[in-house]
């Protein structure tokens, strides 16, 4: 479980120190993400530990909300201001976070049913 928590943490802190080396306009967590992605797609998927270890993270999930929404609660004046950004950013990424995903889930049964075959 350590291990698979010093490879998640580990892509993070790379996808941050290369957000802030080049100056790129996306999170940090998020090119650690790509990264993550990038490597699996490499081996053929995430090792049993940190499918495990990730599984279990995801059973928690709700936990991590709670600062987000502790925030957004802090600051409803800036989202009434930016109301007409948000009613327009929030559907558009949701859309195209859901078709990156599709395509990399496609990719990877791909991937599994070929080494199944």
């Amino acid at each position: 479980m350590i291990r698979a928590l010093a490879i998640l943490l580990l892509c993070q802190l790379a996808g941050t120190v290369l957000q802030q080396a080049l100056g790129l306009p996306m999170p940090g967590p998020v090119l650690g993400f790509v990264i993550l992605v990038a490597v699996f797609l490499y081996r053929g998927g995430p090792g049993a530990e940190l499918r495990e270890t990730s599984q279990g993270l995801l059973k928690h999930m709700g936990l991590l909300f709670v600062p987000a929404g502790v925030g957004v609660v802090g600051e409803l004046t800036v989202l009434k201001q930016n109301a007409l950004a948000l009613v327009i950013a929030i559907p558009v990424s949701t859309v195209l976070g859901l078709l990156v995903t599709g395509i990399i889930m496609q990719r990877f049964m791909r991937r599994a049913d070929a080494a199944d075959a």
